[in-house]
C-alpha cells in the first residue's frame, strides 16, 4: 500500500475490488479507492476510525495537504478514512468518456441506478469488515449529501457505526424531489435578495449581463452556449459562506471594451465556464435528481423535478425580470434538462439522463421504522438558511429518529465544516463528549 508522508501527516492509499451490485457478489466487480490519514507519529497507535463521506452525490473526498480545514481536529482523535465514492476520484470512474463503454443509454442508465447512497453503504460496510473486522465499530461523519449517506446507513447497517456526525445533510425521510425543490427556490431566492442588498450595484450588471444573453449568441471558450439561464446557474455560489463576495467579484469584470464595442471579458467568460460546467462531476448531474427517489414516496419517478417546479416560480424567468426592470434571480444548484445539450461534458449522457429521470423503480434510501428505533447517537450540525438542505425538514428528521442531536446555527453556511476553521466538528465533538 503506498504511503505519503505530508506535513504533520501520514496518507495510506487503500483498494479495495467490491461488487457493482451487492444484492449479486458474484457478478461485476468494480474497485472503490479510500485513503487513510493519521497524524504524523501516531500511524503504530490503534486509533478508533473515521469515515468522512463527502458531498455530491459524484464528488470525490478531499485531496488534504496536511492536517487542514476540519482535519486537523478529527486527527486529534481519529485515523480518518477519505472515501472516494464509487464512480468518482480514483475509484471505478463513471463519466462521459467510461459511461458509453456500457453500451447503450439504457445499458448506462441501469448501471448508474448502483450508484446511489444506498450502494455507497454497502461499500463503506464491506470496507468497514476488511479492515477493522466484523465486530469493531467505526464513526462516520457525512457532509451534506454524505450526511444523507449517514441516515441510509443507519436505516441499513447500523450495527457497524459507533456514532454518526452529520454538517449540512440530515435529509428529509419522506420527502420527494418536488417537495425539495418547493421548499429550495424561495430559499435561493431570499439568498439572491440578500446579494443584491450587499452589492445593490450588481443588479444593474446582471440585468445587462442577462439581456445580452437574450439577445445574443454568446459562447464561452469551450464552444458551448451561455444562455441566459445558464448564466443564473451560478447562483449555486450564494449557498457558500463565501459566495456573494465571489460572485461579486466575479461580475465586477465582466465587461470589456473591443472593436464592436463592450463585450463580456474573456477572463469572465473563462471563470464562468469553470464555474457552470459539469466536467469535473457529471455524476452530481446525471444523479442529482436520484438522491431524492424512493420508490414508496415517488411511484412515478422524479421526471425532472427543478424544472418543473421551477413553473410554480415565474420570478425566476429572467426575461420578464429584464422586459420589467427588475433584479434578475440566479438559481441554486438545480439540475435541469438542458444542461444535458449545453454542457459539452454532459452531452454524451443526455438520453441517459432523460432515463435516469424517468426511472420508477428505485429503492427506498430510509427506513423510518428502524430508524424510529435508533440507538446510533447522531450529532448534527443543521445550518440555520441552508440554501441546499431544507432546515425544517431537517429538524423533522432529527424529531423522528432517536437519539439525533442537532445544533442549529445561522453562523455558517452549508459550508461551514471546511471554512470553520475546525469549530463546526469541534462543536460537534463537544456535543458528543457531553461537554455541551
Amino acid at each position: 500500500m503506498p504511503v505519503l508522508r505530508h506535513p504533520g501527516t501520514v496518507l495510506t492509499d487503500h483498494r479495495f475490488t467490491l461488487p457493482l451490485d451487492h444484492e449479486q457478489p458474484s457478478g461485476e466487480r468494480i474497485e472503490v479507492y479510500a485513503r487513510e490519514v493519521v497524524a504524523a507519529g501516531r500511524e503504530d497507535e490503534r486509533l478508533p476510525w473515521l469515515l468522512f463521506l463527502q458531498g455530491g452525490p459524484g464528488n470525490p473526498a478531499p485531496r488534504p495537504v496536511g492536517a487542514e480545514h476540519w482535519l486537523q481536529v478529527a486527527l486529534e482523535r481519529y485515523r480518518v478514512l477519505l472515501l472516494d465514492q464509487r464512480g468518482t476520484g480514483r475509484s471505478t470512474p463513471a463519466d462521459a468518456t467510461t459511461l458509453p463503454l456500457r453500451g447503450t443509454p439504457e445499458q448506462q442508465a441501469s448501471y448508474l441506478a448502483h450508484f446511489r447512497a444506498d450502494a455507497i453503504v454497502r461499500d463503506a460496510e464491506a470496507i468497514r469488515r476488511e479492515l477493522l473486522g466484523e465486530d469493531v465499530r467505526w464513526s462516520l461523519l457525512g457532509q451534506s449529501f454524505g450526511g444523507f449517506c449517514a441516515l441510509t446507513y443507519l436505516s441499513q447497517a447500523p450495527e457497524g457505526l459507533h456514532e454518526v456526525f452529520v454538517t449540512g445533510g440530515l435529509p428529509g425521510l419522506r420527502t420527494s424531489a418536488d417537495d425539495v425543490y418547493r421548499a429550495a427556490y424561495p430559499r435561493v431566492a431570499r439568498k439572491v435578495t440578500a446579494h443584491y442588498a450587499r452589492y445593490p450595484q450588481d443588479a444593474a450588471t446582471v440585468r445587462r449581463i442577462a439581456a445580452h444573453l437574450l439577445e445574443t449568441d454568446v459562447r464561452l471558450p469551450d464552444g458551448s452556449p451561455l444562455t441566459a439561464a445558464r448564466f443564473q446557474f451560478l447562483g449555486k455560489m450564494l449557498g457558500e459562506t463565501t459566495g456573494s463576495h465571489r460572485l461579486h467579484y466575479l461580475l465586477e469584470d465582466a465587461w470589456t471594451r473591443g472593436t464592436s464595442g463592450r463585450v463580456l471579458s474573456e477572463a469572465f467568460l473563462e471563470q464562468v465556464r469553470s464555474a457552470v460546467s459539469f466536467a469535473g462531476s457529471p455524476l452530481f448531474a446525471a444523479l442529482h435528481e436520484a438522491i431524492y427517489a424512493q420508490r414508496s414516496v415517488t411511484p412515478r419517478g422524479t421526471g425532472w423535478a427543478a424544472q418543473r417546479v421551477r413553473a410554480e416560480f415565474p420570478d425566476f424567468d429572467a426575461a420578464r425580470s429584464v422586459a420589467d426592470g427588475l433584479p434578475v434571480p440566479f438559481t441554486g444548484e438545480m439540475v435541469y434538462p438542458w444542461m444535458f445539450t449545453t454542457d459539452p461534458s454532459l452531452r454524451p449522457l443526455d438520453e441517459t439522463a432523460h432515463l435516469l429521470a424517468a426511472r420508477t423503480d428505485w429503492p427506498d434510501l430510509y427506513a423510518p421504522d428502524r430508524l424510529a428505533r435508533n440507538e446510533v447517537p447522531v450529532l448534527a450540525a443543521v445550518y440555520d438558511d441552508d440554501m441546499y438542505v431544507d432546515r425544517d425538514a431537517s429538524l423533522a428528521t432529527a424529531a423522528a429518529v432517536p437519539g439525533v442531536r442537532t445544533w442549529v446555527t445561522g453562523t455558517w453556511d452549508h459550508d461551514g465544516l471546511r471554512v470553520s476553521g475546525g469549530a463546526v466538528l469541534r462543536r460537534l465533538f463537544d456535543m458528543a463528549a457531553g461537554r455541551l
